[in-house]
C-alpha cells in the first residue's frame, strides 16, 4: 500500500483518523496545562467563543454542501442536538445565568459529558469528520478537544468541588436529556433522513463490540444507557467514595453512642 493511499484512508482508526487523534490529544494536553492558569469565568467565555465559531462553520459548511439539493436549508441531521453540540447552549447558560443553583446543576452535567463525551467522540469520530473536507474535520476535532479541556479543567477546579449531590444532580439531568433525545428524534424523523441524535436510535459507529443492534433495539438501548452511566460515573468516583466513607463513619459513630445509652450506669 502506498503512502498516499494509507494517508487517504477514511476508515475508523485508519491512518487519517489516527493522525487527527494524535494531533488532537497533543492539543488537549497543551490546552489543559494552559487552562489551569485561567480563571473559571475566562475559560467559560473562551469555550463559548470556540463553540459558537464551531457551530457557525458547521452551519455554513453543510448548508453550502447541500445547496443544490436543499436550496439553502441545512440538513436536519446536522442540527446541534447531539450532547457534544448541546454544550454550546449549556455553556451559554453558565456564562449568562445569575442563579448559582442552576449554574452548578448545569456544570454537574457538563463535567462528565464534556470529559467522557469529548474524548470518546474523538476516538469514535463520525463519518463526516473522517470523510469531509479539512475544514469540517478541523471543526469537529477542535470542538471536541475544547470540551475535553473544559472537562479536564473541572477535574481540579477550585470553584467546584464536586460532591455526591452533584452526582445525583448529574443523573437527573442525564435522564432529562435522554427523554429530550427520544422526543427530538421523533419530531424530526421524516422517513428519509438518518436521524440519530444522542445515538438513541443506532450505535455511534458500526462494528462496536458492546454497542450493537444485533440483538435488537431494546438490548442496544439498555447497553447504551449502562455504558453512558458507567463512563460518566467514573468522573464522580471520588465523591462517591467519600460519600460511602461518610456513611460508614456515621454508622460507627452511632453504634458506640447507642451502646453507651443501653449500658446501665453504676450507682
Amino acid at each position: 500500500m502506498s503512502l498516499y493511499s494509507l494517508l487517504s484512508s477514511n476508515a475508523l482508526f485508519g491512518a487519517k483518523h489516527l493522525i487527527w487523534v494524535a494531533i488532537t490529544f497533543v492539543f488537549i494536553v497543551v490546552g489543559a496545562i494552559f487552562a489551569r492558569k485561567l480563571k473559571f469565568k475566562t475559560i467559560c467565555n473562551v469555550l463559548l467563543i470556540i463553540l459558537v465559531c464551531s457551530e457557525i462553520i458547521q452551519i455554513f459548511y453543510y448548508t453550502i454542501r447541500n445547496v443544490d439539493k436543499l436550496d439553502g436549508i441545512m440538513p436536519k441531521t446536522d442540527l446541534p442536538f447531539h450532547l457534544c453540540s448541546m454544550q454550546l447552549f449549556l455553556i451559554a447558560i453558565v456564562c449568562w445565568t445569575e442563579s448559582e443553583r442552576l449554574k452548578r446543576m448545569i456544570i454537574s452535567l457538563m463535567y462528565p459529558t464534556c470529559l467522557c463525551g469529548g474524548l470518546i467522540a474523538i476516538l469514535i469520530a463520525t463519518d463526516s469528520a473522517r470523510n469531509g473536507s479539512w475544514i469540517i474535520s478541523l471543526q469537529y476535532f477542535v470542538h471536541h478537544a475544547a470540551i475535553s479541556i473544559f472537562g479536564l479543567y473541572l477535574t481540579n477546579s477550585k470553584e467546584y468541588k464536586f460532591t455526591i449531590k452533584d452526582y445525583f444532580s448529574f443523573l437527573k439531568c442525564l435522564v432529562i436529556t435522554m427523554f429530550f433525545a427520544f422526543f427530538i428524534n421523533s419530531i424530526l424523523y421524516d422517513g428519509v433522513s438518518d436521524i440519530n441524535f444522542m445515538f438513541v436510535v443506532n450505535p455511534p459507529a458500526e462494528g462496536l463490540p458492546f454497542l450493537t443492534k444485533n440483538y435488537g433495539w431494546v438490548v442496544y438501548i439498555v447497553h447504551y444507557a449502562i455504558a453512558v452511566v458507567f463512563c460518566c460515573s467514573l468522573c464522580y468516583v471520588k465523591p462517591i467514595i467519600n460519600a460511602i466513607k461518610g456513611l460508614f463513619a456515621k454508622k460507627k459513630a452511632v453504634e458506640p453512642s447507642a451502646e453507651s445509652a443501653t449500658t446501665p450506669t453504676e450507682e
